[in-house]
This record gives structure tokens, C-alpha cells and sequence, in this order.
């Protein structure tokens, strides 16, 4: 008689980032018959747009925690949080606890040793010191890091890069550190077509659109690319922002600043928001700070020219002028002056789309990724 193993995923909220799309793209492609899975989260997010309630839909065990929030609170966090994720892990006895982000790595990590979690594993998308936050902040991320560690026995970046820096400031879980690169199943992304991206955007049909899908975080370094389109505002292209987050404000305070309003879309925060990336020409990402972006990977997939910062695992991806153009950070005569390249030459921005859409089939491969999660899941 085949014994599933239990793991359990625990994610600090379930609005859409970048690891509620991984544990989505996971736990979706494992075989079930070998796992019993349960995913919580935090109640931020928790709508229909949100991990828990998609997961749900899809037949999966989910569970809210009340207490676990992404902004710092110690009543929350040392005495509710840390309570209620205890009592789940003794009541669920997972055998693998998995833990995404930093906050439900610290915190999960430290209950789970107290609650005998056989197996725990913390995989995350970046680590958060490197986020643009004030020095004494930082400092407080990587004491906290490093702090529970140790709790960890097994540490997952998926950049080359994250794993170098945890290494070079001891960052030391109790087994090994490994580098597991995103990947994304270009027959199970189902893209609307060019003309209907379009027109469920309100974006006309002839139009040059440079966009990008992002979280409204600072580490997305969206302000850079508004900075962007005020140098290139004469160039007749138009641009479009997916997503939603604490920086709208200061977003759409700069758009009216520079009078871009007739130049810039805000979408708003879209169900599916991969579906639309065939409705640019050109998709750029101008964060400070990443992990290794699921968008990148995406609008490789769906054939858009990518431009992107040299962060995180992005040049582990991009090949600069073969398959996208990469960028130095914080700088918006950078991101306009590419965007224009890729105006101007059409075959030089066809080139490279079709280049990336094959890097993403050879290099980057949703069941290669899953494959290599089930290989250390088998591991006692």
C-alpha cells in the first residue's frame, strides 16, 4: 500500500507574488498520488484572486492563518502567530514542511524545530535584505536569516547569485543550500490572442504598448519606469501597468506629475495577468531587486521582447541582445533609450522574442523544475 508523504506549504500571504506562483506551479504538477498536501497562508490576499481561494477552486486543502501578516507586529507575530502555526504543524504532522518567504521562513522554521517537523525546507524567491529598505532594517533581515538558518535543513534560491551571497555572509542551513531555477510549461499557458489582449485592455490595435505586470512594491522600481516614459514621451508609444500594491499612489502621483495620463494605462490588478502579455511589444522590468521573476518567463513564452534589470537571477536568464536586453538598475535613460532601440528595429526586437521564447523551451521547463522538487522529496 502506497503512503502518501504529507507536506505542508506555508506562505506568509496569498496574494499573487512570486512564490504564491510557485507553490501554484508546484503543487498543481505534482503527482498526488505520491502526496498529501495542505497550503496556508496568511489572510492578506485571501479573496478570489488569492492563492488560497484558486487553490481551493482547484480541489486542493487550504487553511487561513489569522495571525500570520507580512508587516512586523509582536503581538501578532510572537505570540498569536507563532501559536497558531505550532498548533497546525502538531495536528497536521506533515512530513516536509515547506516554507516560501521570509517572514513564514523565520517564524515556520522556529516551529517547526519546536513542533519536530522531520524535514524542513525553505525555498524563497530573493532574499528580503536586498529589498530597498533603510540600513537598520536590512541589518535586522540578515540577522534574522542568518538567526534561523540553522532551523532550516535545507535552503533553496533560485538564483545562483542569492546562494553565493548566502554563502559568503554564513547563511548555513543545517544540510546543504541548492539552486533550483523557476520554470514555466509554455503548452499550459494559455495566452489570449494579440487582437483580444488588446481589446480587453482598451488598448488600440496599431499602437507601439510597452508593459510590464508587477506588484506596485518599490523593489519593482516601477517609478524608474515612469522616469522612462517622460524622456521617450514624443516617441508615439504607449504603455500599460499590470497590477496593483502600496506604491499606486506614488505611481500615479508621478504619471500626473510628468501629465502622462493620455500616455500610461494602469490596469489595475488582473485575474491571470500572464493571459495579456501578447498584447506588448515590448515587456520591461525595471525592479531594484528579484529573485527570478515568473514574468520574465512568461513573456519569453508568449514571444514580447523583453528588457530587464541585471538583478537576481535575470542574467542567469537573458543573454543581453540575444534573447532580451538587460539593464543596469535605477536607471530610466537605460530603460527609454532600449525601449526605443526596440521601436525602431522591428527585426532586432522579433530576433530576440523568438530567441526567448526558446531559451524558456530548452533552459527553463516546468517539469524539469518539478522533477527536481519530487528528487528531494524522495531524500529521507
Amino acid at each position: 500500500m502506497n503512503i502518501k508523504k504529507k507536506i505542508l506549504f506555508l506562505v506568509t500571504q496569498s496574494e499573487f507574488g512570486g512564490a504564491q506562483h510557485f507553490i501554484y506551479r508546484l503543487v498543481t504538477n505534482l503527482d498526488l498520488n505520491k502526496y498529501d498536501i495542505l497550503i496556508a497562508a496568511g489572510p492578506e490576499g485571501n479573496d478570489a484572486n488569492g492563492l488560497l481561494f484558486t487553490l481551493k477552486k482547484n480541489g486542493f486543502k487550504t487553511h487561513c492563518l489569522k495571525f500570520l501578516r507580512r508587516g512586523i507586529n509582536p503581538l501578532f507575530d510572537f505570540k498569536l502567530g507563532l501559536i497558531e502555526i505550532y498548533i497546525l504543524i502538531k495536528k497536521i504532522k506533515p512530513d516536509i514542511l515547506f516554507l516560501c518567504s521570509s517572514k513564514a521562513g523565520a517564524m515556520g522554521s522556529l516551529v517547526g524545530r519546536l513542533a519536530k517537523a522531520p524535514k524542513i525546507i525553505y525555498r524563497l524567491g530573493g532574499w528580503t535584505f536586498n529589498d530597498p529598505h533603510p540600513y537598520l532594517l536590512k541589518f535586522y533581515y540578515k540577522f534574522i536569516e542568518k538567526t534561523s538558518a540553522p532551523w532550516k535543513d535545507i535552503i533553496i534560491n533560485n538564483a545562483e547569485s542569492d546562494k553565493q551571497q548566502a554563502m559568503k555572509l554564513g547563511i548555513k542551513p543545517r544540510k546543504e543550500i541548492l539552486v533550483i531555477h523557476n520554470g514555466v510549461d509554455i503548452d499550459e499557458l494559455k495566452f489570449f490572442p494579440r487582437e483580444e489582449a488588446r481589446k480587453r485592455l482598451n488598448l488600440g490595435q496599431s499602437d507601439f504598448i510597452a508593459g510590464t505586470v508587477a506588484n506596485f512594491y518599490p523593489a519593482k522600481g516601477l517609478s524608474y519606469l515612469i522616469e522612462a516614459i517622460n524622456l521617450i514621451r514624443d516617441s508615439g508609444a504607449k504603455f500599460v501597468l499590470i497590477g496593483d500594491g502600496n506604491e499606486r499612489k506614488r505611481i500615479k502621483d508621478l504619471i500626473h506629475k510628468y501629465k502622462l495620463e493620455k500616455k500610461v494605462v494602469l490596469a489595475g490588478a488582473v485575474p491571470e495577468s500572464y493571459k495579456y502579455l501578447k498584447a506588448f511589444d515590448v515587456f520591461v522590468l525595471p525592479s531594484i531587486k528579484e529573485g527570478f521573476p515568473w514574468t520574465i518567463l512568461e513573456a519569453m513564452a508568449a514571444e514580447v521582447a523583453v528588457i530587464a534589470t541585471s538583478v537576481g537571477a535575470i542574467p542567469e536568464v537573458i543573454e543581453a541582445n540575444k534573447n532580451g536586453i538587460l539593464i543596469e538598475l535605477k536607471n530610466p535613460h537605460a530603460i527609454a533609450d532600449s525601449i526605443m532601440k526596440l521601436l525602431k528595429d522591428e527585426n532586432f526586437r522579433n530576433r530576440i522574442a523568438i530567441e526567448g521564447k526558446k531559451t524558456v523551451v530548452e533552459k527553463f521547463n516546468l517539469k524539469k523544475m518539478v522533477k527536481k522538487y519530487e528528487d528531494l522529496f524522495s531524500i529521507n
